[in-house]
């Protein structure tokens, strides 16, 4: 199986061990305690499963610089994105050493982790807007992800972490949630060699389906690993329970048994576009993934990225030594009327634009919430009913 990043085996920060872990528990309710961000909290799920290895806490502002600018730490460790702990005070923790970490997720805000102040430190609107800028290619307050980081506060809390559940996720999704030492371990026992992994944060429709099922063919792969992302997204994306029941059924009905595995992951949504897919290849590294596909617009929000750029910037930016994982770069998919079949789309140059099936966003979303079933060459009929099922819920709430 592909090693993990930065070491021969996964470190998860969650604490294993029911005694220490209760100890643990014990001692946070004592401590000077912060209520942090909803992202600090599900970055903490991350350090848990052991998708952030080898890092072992919240960065220093010149550990986020440096990521921020050339995607290393100060010491060279790579990472794509910087992981902060920011608040907006730190007069509730002056002087400890040592404090827990409230999670703002979860009723009663109990005790996600326990962190070791190493450092606390104020970032300048100079260096936020840096940071800003290199992760999301743009400072606009409008963009969802630029929006939430610059929301949480200016204080930066680093050290090293010790996380002590895995906060709504491993009991609102306990069917699909599962760490990278958990898929790392099915992985094994599935006797798969050659894995590629999908991510999404949208119900699945058929030319994500025969994507998956390209990928598989093409790379001649044992299993397929669908990640879906479970923590929060902006405001009109479907709920990660509905999503999981449309792909769970897509899966069941469409995929040769033990060909796929559906899970998922405890992560805020970026929407950060090229940087993002890096950290989401970051990810599948870690979680035993040979393989994984970026398509067109990977991880973007409306116009602010350009359709390859997710692509592109393994070759541009992105140390040759960095990665293992290889990248299944995709165009888009959809139904060609001429051959009766998906295809991407750039795999078919005698095609014009109305020899596809094409549906808008907007549009589907019209049709679903109006009972209307999309035409079966665009999304099979059992996961348009679990769609439909949802919007005509909204309505008539």
């Amino acid at each position: 199986m592909i090693n993990p990043i930065g070491s021969d085996t996964l470190n998860p920060l969650y604490v294993d061990d029911t005694v220490q872990r209760e100890a643990l528990i014990e001692e946070g309710e004592k401590l000077p305690s912060l209520l942090v961000s909803s992202a600090t909290a599900a970055n903490a799920v991350m350090f848990a499963g052991g998708y952030f290895n080898p890092l072992t806490g919240y960065m220093s502002l010149a550990d986020a610089l440096s990521v921020a600018q050339h995607m290393k730490t100060s010491s060279g460790q790579f990472f794509p994105v910087p992981i902060l702990n920011l608040v907006e005070s730190s007069e509730p923790i002056a002087g400890a050493e040592k404090i827990a970490l409230r999670d703002p997720n979860v009723e009663g805000s109990p005790v996600i982790a326990i962190q070791q102040v190493d450092s606390i430190e104020t970032i300048s609107d100079e260096a936020m807007a840096l940071m800003t800028e290199k992760v999301y290619a743009t400072n606009d307050a409008e963009h969802p992800g630029v929006a939430a980081f610059n929301a949480q506060g200016r204080i930066a809390i680093s050290g090293a972490i010790q996380v002590l559940n895995y906060s709504y996720f491993a009991t609102d999704f306990a069917n699909t949630f599962r760490t990278a030492v958990e898929i790392r371990n099915e992985i094994e026992k599935r006797g798969w060699s050659r894995v590629v992994a999908f991510q999404t944060r949208n119900p699945m429709h058929l030319a994500h389906e025969e994507l998956c099922h390209m990928a598989m063919k093409r790379l001649n792969c044992d299993g397929l690993v669908i990640h879906m992302l479970l923590g929060q997204l902006k405001p009109g994306d479907i709920p990660a329970d509905v999503r999981d029941d449309a792909i769970r059924t897509m899966v069941r009905l469409y995929f040769a048994e033990n060909s796929a595995m559906v899970t998922g992951y405890g992560f805020d949504m970026l929407y950060a576009g090229p940087r993002e897919a890096v950290l989401h290849a970051y990810f599948r590294q870690n979680m035993g993934a040979s393989n994984f596909i970026i398509g067109r617009d990977h991880a973007g929000v409306g116009d602010y990225y350009g359709p390859f750029d997710a692509q592109t910037i393994f070759d541009t930016e992105v140390p040759d030594d960095a990665l293992e994982i290889e990248i299944f770069r995709a165009d888009h998919t959809a139904w060609s009327t001429k051959l009766n079949r998906v295809v991407m789309m750039n795999e078919a140059p005698d095609h014009n634009k109305e020899d596809f099936v094409l549906l808008s966003g907007t549009r589907v979303r019209e049709m679903l919430s109006q009972g209307i079933a999309p035409p079966k060459e665009f999304s099979r009929p059992e996961v348009a009913e679990i769609l439909i099922n949802y919007y005509q819920s909204l309505s008539a709430a």
